[in-house]
């Protein structure tokens, strides 16, 4: 009978320890801490995570601004180039239009000349000491003469041949320097070294040309010294001729021209 009771009780007490162990509260502490640490964790991470997304997006923006820079810089020298090149193009044309206006005048002062040349030969006995005054010069009816102006004429508009048509109009004012035609040889000349853009010379001979105050080609030559002083950036003088020349000859084609550069 003791051996059962005794039983019983340890029965007893195994039951209530074990209601005990089922009963006592779970170890919340350990979970919160493992969470507690994970949070951190995660949010150390995500710092970090962020900061090299700005540290990405600021390399970004520079290496756009550093292309984006050069590419202005490249723009702005194309827009140079292309400046350059349309003052290129307006000078080369500006010099088109005046050789095709020069050949112009050539061809219109051939015309003239040889109308003058012809008149003069029928009208050459009936010159005499006193028109030959008036004219500035000597006109003469030898036909070497004549011929020697003609042919320097002729290696301008027929042969092309500049070089050789200054060569012969030097030649003609040594070799008959009381010519009719020695004003229109200065012109010839003067146009010559006008278009070979040898200015000094060119100067000479304008200036010869005006020096003779009944020439037909003065007012022409007056044109054309200003022309000169305007090309060598002297545009005080260059409207000083045009002004002179629109006051001697008022109406006339030069006058007309002379005003257009004012």
């Amino acid at each position: 009978m003791f051996s059962n009771t005794k039983r019983a009780v340890t029965l007893t007490l195994l039951a209530s320890a074990a209601n005990f162990a089922f009963a006592a509260p779970a170890p919340v502490s350990d979970l919160n801490s493992t969470s507690s640490n994970s949070a951190t964790s995660s949010s150390i991470s995500a710092s970090n995570s962020s900061e090299t997304d700005i540290q990405r997006l600021e390399r970004l923006l520079k290496n756009r601004n550093r292309v984006q820079l050069q590419m202005q810089q490249q723009m702005d020298g194309m827009l140079l180039e292309i400046s350059e090149l349309r003052g290129e193009l307006e000078r080369n044309s500006y010099d088109m239009k005046q050789m095709l206006e020069r050949q112009r005048e050539l061809f219109i002062e051939l015309d003239r000349i040889r109308s003058e040349v012809k008149n003069s030969s029928v009208q050459a006995p009936k010159v005499d000491a006193q028109d030959s005054a008036v004219t500035g010069g000597t006109f003469s009816s030898d036909v070497d003469e004549q011929t020697a102006y003609q042919n320097a004429v002729d290696l301008i508009l027929k042969q092309r041949d500049y070089t050789g048509a200054i060569t012969a109009f030097k030649q003609f004012q040594v070799d008959f320097p009381d010519s009719a035609f020695a004003s229109n040889a200065h012109y010839w000349l003067g146009q010559l070294y006008f278009a070979k853009k040898q200015d000094k010379d060119a100067v000479k001979s304008f200036a010869a040309v005006v020096s003779y105050k009944e020439s037909s080609k003065r007012a022409d030559a007056l044109v054309k010294l200003g022309d000169i002083s305007a090309r060598n950036n002297n545009s005080d003088q260059a409207k000083k001729y045009y002004q002179q020349v629109i006051s001697e000859y008022p109406g006339s084609a030069s006058a007309k021209v002379a005003a257009t550069h004012l």
